[in-house]
């Protein structure tokens, strides 16, 4: 058999059970940028171990396993990063939005995660899904102890507003820096940072537009593309000290450093006392399809 028939007829592979997934782009409107993801479209055959297994073979930042609704949703989901599953991540619920959209033909999706159910609106251009925006938990808040080990492991000497940590699923963490190339120049200490288990966010900016690196080695992510959960957060934590108002819009560009460059929309409603509602949005491209050949 040639080399070039090898493309063209599979049964050398012998027998074994196929498991369909995309690769979605997520936070980008071009493919090959953003945060890339991978999306098994059904679960059901895995166990968790597989789904961990999948998810580190996979090597994004997330791997989410698409499971039959349980409340009503359009669709269920686990997630899981290289390391471990989580309730909630940004990317994975606006791809997989894009997925079921795609699938369907509806402009709102409900995704069941294991923080609860996310509402999305979607957008089209010539018929494709282009934009769309979630519906986020409102995180809590809390004073972060370690503040000290966090500045000495991303190896700068302070923040420009309180740090603070952030659950809204994950956990993170918030660094203002000075301006966009303290960012853009930070070599964290990956060992150091991953004992904190947190994920730190390092922002700089003003008005409207915001720069930020997201570290999280504890999950099996060095460094993040694109952090959606990170930039509901991100918003309210600024809406809070005054660097915007509530209500307005911010744009958050992530990933240049490690050649995919994402773009976050991200905004806050309601006051610091009474948190109304978190939107985050951005595009996303499938650019990819595939089949897992193994038993499950």
């Amino acid at each position: 058999m040639s080399v070039t028939a090898l493309s063209d007829r599979m049964d050398w592979l012998g027998d074994s059970d196929l498991h369909p997934y995309l690769v979605v782009d997520v936070f980008t409107a071009r493919a090959l940028e953003g945060n890339q993801l991978g999306v098994f479209l059904d679960g059901r055959p895995f166990t968790d171990e597989d789904m961990q297994r999948l998810a580190r073979e996979m090597n994004f930042a997330e791997t989410v396993f698409m499971l039959t609704p349980e409340s009503g949703g359009d669709a269920r989901m686990r997630i899981f990063t290289p390391g471990r599953e989580l309730p909630f991540a940004g990317h994975p619920v606006l791809g997989t939005a894009f997925v079921v959209a795609t699938a369907t033909g509806g402009d709102s999706v409900v995704i069941e995660t294991g923080a609860g159910p996310v509402p999305l609106s979607l957008q089209r251009e010539n018929g494709r899904v282009a934009f769309g925006r979630m519906q986020q938990p409102i995180p809590t808040r809390e004073p972060f102890d370690r503040e000290r080990e966090l500045l000495a492991a991303l190896g700068v000497d302070a923040s420009e507003l309180p740090i603070a940590l952030y659950r809204n699923g994950p956990t993170f963490v918030y660094v203002k820096l000075p301006d966009e190339r303290a960012v853009a120049a930070l070599q964290p200490d990956m060992a150091a940072l991953g004992e904190l288990d947190v994920g730190a966010d390092c922002f700089a900016g003003q008005g409207r537009t915001w720069k930020t690196r997201m570290f999280y080695p504890a999950g099996g992510v060095p460094e993040d593309a694109a952090t959606g959960s990170a930039a509901g957060p991100l918003a309210l934590h600024l809406a809070r000290h005054g660097e915007i108002p509530f209500g307005q819009e911010i744009e958050v560009r992530q990933g240049a450093e490690i050649g995919r460059p994402s773009v976050i929309y991200a905004k806050v409603s309601g006051s610091a006392d009474r948190i109304e509602s978190i939107e985050v949005g951005g595009g996303a491209r499938i650019v990819a399809s595939g089949r897992f050949r193994l038993r499950a």
